[in-house]
């Protein structure tokens, strides 16, 4: 019986232990080799005394360590947080001091990155380092390990968590701009897995590419569907589109999972016949993909069954529409994920007709178990679900604050969302966030960071700004220091200098005036 996340592998591996299970570059483990060296580090990390729901913060690239890791946490009965390899050292320090995480699993090279930012992680007592460890820094409150000697032979005591668990903590951008840690218990994680593998026709034949951050709720179930059916992964770190490509041929790949820009990009890449027929299903989820990359996707992977999605991290999946739909309504989200119930619902709490405008609410298993120590920003997304009558119940939801139709045969279609957040290359940016960054510069006196449209990204982000004293503001070196100081997804592709920003009437920045002028 699956309880906790590692038991997909303890059922593989009794299951099938000599198929494959994982590969990176030119090294592939079996389900039962993977399992193996779940329980060596399991053990281990119970060694450093890890106690039940401690959090693990995992801080890598794709590789065979970083799926070993996440799956020793839960055999250990700890709580991991995937940290995406591609922030930047104060945001990953932000991330592990709000999780309050106790070993942290990485690199040399990105704990010498990291710097005096860990000083803030006040939690840190091990720091597990992948290859040769260095020592830890004079005066740091935490030590370091190499991977290598964590790993134990005393073999792995029973994992004392249950299905109710905190499994997971995974990061995603807040609407007051900093990120919000999403608790996900395992039972969460399992439903997901059965929930979209069922869906898929996920099978152990299946080949799947993890191209998408494991920090990323739709990249880690990559992981978990794949886990869940014997089937086989295959992590890449890419760095151009066309190595994905290279690596659907040769390997076989099955089942690909990609954002919009990144369909886009593979969309104008010139695949080999065999790697397009090969290609059981794509799906898209993370924006909405455009027409002409659907239909050119679909001449590429002749032999594929498309698939369009949509999901919160608060929930991780949601909806799919059914590809037999595609060509009939190629704009529709589709209708709920199997063991899920999506209402569209008034500002009261009742239920929309047909065409009627509402907010998307999710109920059911895949429900996450709130923001983590934050109980205001989770009663306010996390809420009883309403029934016909508009009466409230005792079991949460997920408010999602997207605006939503249903159409008379129960498709859904997206209308956009309550809030400022920027959709952009399939990650969700807080506004607030990218100012306060540019405020940190101190050659601005207002900034407003909006998201506009754009073909390729979904949006694109401008930021606006007002400098700060008489003198002139150069964009582009404000632009060469916000690339410094974040993620490259939230850099701003254009920033516009203005002498003053437009407000509201209650002395706010009109940011609706700013975006109509933009689109002007």
């Amino acid at each position: 019986m699956r309880i906790r996340l590692h038991d997909l592998l303890a059922d593989a591996a009794g299951r099938s232990g000599d198929a494959p299970a994982v590969t990176f570059r030119d090294d592939t483990l079996s389900y039962a080799e993977l399992w193996r060296d779940v329980q060596a580090v399991g053990a281990g990390l119970r060694c450093l005394g890890l106690a039940r729901s401690e959090r693990v913060a995992v801080y890598l690239d794709k590789r065979i360590e970083t799926v070993t890791a996440i799956f020793a946490t839960s055999a250990a009965g700890g709580a991991f947080v995937p940290v995406n390899p591609v922030l930047r050292a104060r945001q990953v320090a932000y991330i592990l001091a709000d999780s309050d995480v106790r070993v942290l699993v990485t690199t040399t090279e990105r704990l010498e990155a990291l710097g005096t930012e860990l000083e803030q992680v006040k939690s840190l007592e091990q720091v597990i380092v992948v290859g040769a460890a260095p020592g830890a820094p004079a005066g740091a409150q935490y030590s370091v390990k190499s991977w290598d000697a964590v790993v134990s032979d005393q073999g792995l005591p029973a994992s004392p968590a249950i299905d109710v668990d905190i499994a997971a903590i995974l990061y995603t951008s807040g609407s007051t701009g900093k990120p919000k840690g999403v608790v996900l218990s395992h039972r969460n994680l399992l439903a997901g897995a059965e929930s979209v593998s069922q869906y898929l026709n996920m099978t152990a034949a299946d080949v799947v590419l993890a191209a998408l951050p494991l920090s990323f709720d739709a990249g880690f179930s990559q992981l978990t569907t794949s886990f869940a059916v014997g089937a086989h992964v295959v992590l890449v770190n890419y760095l151009l589109p066309r190595d994905v490509v290279r690596i659907c041929a040769r390997h076989g790949v099955t089942g690909l999972t990609c954002v919009p820009p990144l369909w886009i990009q593979l969309a104008e890449q010139t695949w080999p016949e065999e790697a397009g027929m090969q290609l059981r299903y794509f799906a898209n989820t993370g924006g909405r993909m455009p027409k002409t990359t659907l239909d050119r996707l679909r001449s590429i992977f002749p032999a594929a069954r498309p698939y369009l999605m949509y999901g919160l991290t608060e929930a991780f999946r949601s909806t799919y529409l059914d590809p037999a739909e595609v060509d009939r309504r190629p704009d529709s989200i589709g209708k709920a994920i199997p063991n899920a119930e999506i209402l569209v619902v008034r500002p009261d709490g009742t239920q929309c007709d047909p065409g009627e405008e509402g907010e998307l609410v999710h109920r059911g298993a895949l429900v996450a178990m709130g923001y983590w120590n934050d109980p205001q920003r989770t009663a306010e997304r996390f809420r009883p679900v309403p029934d016909a009558e508009g009466a409230l119940s005792t079991e949460l939801a997920v408010w999602s604050g997207d605006s939503v139709v249903r159409d008379d045969e129960g498709f859904l279609y997206f209308v956009g969302r309550a809030d400022e957040m920027i959709k952009t290359s399939g990650y969700r940016v807080s506004p607030t966030e990218v100012e306060e960054i540019a405020y940190s510069t101190g050659l601005i006196r207002d900034a407003v960071a909006l998201g506009v449209p754009d073909p390729r990204l979904g949006q694109r982000i401008v930021l606006i700004v007002a400098p700060a004293g008489d003198g002139d503001l150069d964009a582009a070196g404000l632009k060469a220091i916000l690339r410094k100081e974040l993620p490259l997804y939230m850099v701003p592709t254009d920033v516009v200098v203005r002498t003053e920003l437009p407000r509201s009437p209650n002395g706010k920045f009109d940011r609706n005036l700013l975006r109509q002028e933009l689109s002007a």
